[in-house]
């Protein structure tokens, strides 16, 4: 018959405190940049980068900015 091994003991430690996780769920605003992945026509591309590199930005501030008028022509009405 095979030996099977005992299963092995947790090397983890002890769990940490309840004041120790209180707020552990929050996220504190880093400044780092998050991935937004969609696709768009190829057309649609080449037209959106040519147009940030004449205004000499990047395709990034040019969706900011795109976002930010938008949102001043269509506020929510909650």
């Amino acid at each position: 018959m095979a030996q099977i091994p005992p299963p092995k003991r947790s090397t983890k430690g002890a769990p940490p405190n309840t004041g120790e996780t209180l707020h552990n769920l929050e996220i504190p605003d880093t400044g780092d940049l998050a991935p937004m992945n969609f696709k768009v026509e190829p057309a649609f591309r080449k037209e959106f980068k040519t147009y940030a590199s004449r205004l000499g930005i990047s395709m990034k501030e040019l969706l900011d900015r795109s976002f930010r008028e938008y949102q001043r022509g269509h506020p929510l009405n909650d």
